[in-house]
């Protein structure tokens, strides 16, 4: 007696059709052309993951440098002052505080000031 997969060969096909909807022409309709392209957007996405990462911390870090500038000092002068006074805030709260919390953010720059004057 000879065993079919003919149920999950149409499962795995309707799979990558699914998530191939909505793309422009063949690539939603014909299995073959959807999935390249279900694989080479699976690619970009994990690129994308990863990329993410590195655009935020530039962000928090432009955030970071808007802020020490209204206060007269760098961002890595700024960075310096807080690692002497033994400040280990991430960037991200940093960023947070700059454009949110401008009287804590000022502080925080006066501290690094202070720290590195002595």
């Amino acid at each position: 007696m000879r065993i079919k997969n003919g149920v999950h060969a149409i499962k795995k096909r309707n799979k990558i059709l699914k998530l191939a909807k909505g793309y422009f022409g063949g690539k939603s309709k014909q299995f073959t052309v959807a999935k390249e392209q279900v694989m080479r957007s699976g690619n970009y996405a994990y690129v994308g993951r990863k990329l993410k990462k590195r655009d935020m911390r530039s962000l928090w870090i432009v955030r970071i440098n808007a802020g020490c500038r209204a206060h007269d000092i760098s961002y890595s002068v700024f960075m310096h002052g807080l690692k002497a006074a033994n400040i280990d805030l991430n960037r991200k709260v940093l960023a947070d505080m700059a454009v949110n919390d401008e009287a804590a953010f000022a502080n925080l720059v006066d501290t690094a000031k202070k720290a590195l004057s002595n």
